[in-house]
């Protein structure tokens, strides 16, 4: 199994994290900034990032990817069990993907990101509203950590690198960013590019 992964592509780190949570066995294989795409494009129609090459199957959404792996991989589990709740996953993480991820995804795979003051005052104003979340539960659905988590803290650790800055309301989003980041999982999974972004 191998992972086409850009260097600080915030949905390739989003599967990273997951491969690392279930202790798969996979060769993770960064691709230069404006390298040859043509790798990528033997496996992908659109050439973007992630892209995984699993035996004869080729998937490139990171939501299949991870379904696909939550599925194959079933220990730890990080869907829920009951069909409402896994319902909210897919749609809670079909916003983060709309919203807020695929528009940094778009922002190139160079630092400094400089996302347009929009997508940033979105995120900003979006995290200060779900910070009350976190006074009262660990995780994004409550205790147990899910794929939703695994989308959240790409995006709690990148907001040094978009120029966003929390005020003290949203301190339970940021205790919850520092739980998320505590994880093996999420210390493994970090890019050199992506630890830069902390280390800056």
């Amino acid at each position: 199994m191998t992972l086409l992964s850009g260097q600080i592509c915030v949905l390739s780190h989003c599967v990273r994290i997951v491969l690392l949570e279930k202790d798969v066995e996979c060769t993770v294989d960064f691709l230069p900034v404006g390298g040859d795409p043509s790798r990528l494009v033997e496996h992908n129609p659109y050439g973007e990032t992630p892209t995984l090459v699993d035996r004869d199957i080729s998937l490139y959404d990171t939501s299949v990817i991870l379904e696909y792996l939550d599925e194959r991989f079933p220990h730890p589990p990080l869907m829920p069990a009951d069909p409402i709740t896994r319902a909210k996953t897919r749609l809670m993480i079909s916003r983060l993907n709309r919203d807020w991820l695929r528009p940094i995804c778009e922002l190139g795979d160079t630092l400094p990101l400089n996302p347009p003051a929009e997508l940033r005052k979105s995120i900003h104003d979006g995290l200060i509203a779900l910070s009350p979340l976190f006074r009262d539960q660990p995780f994004f659905l409550g205790p147990e950590y899910t794929l939703v988590d695994t989308f959240v803290a790409p995006l709690i650790w990148r907001l040094p690198a978009l120029g966003i800055d929390l005020p003290k309301q949203a301190a339970p989003i940021m205790e919850y960013g520092s739980r998320l980041f505590a994880r093996p999982a999420f210390r493994d999974s970090l890019s050199e590019q992506e630890r830069e972004m902390r280390e800056a």
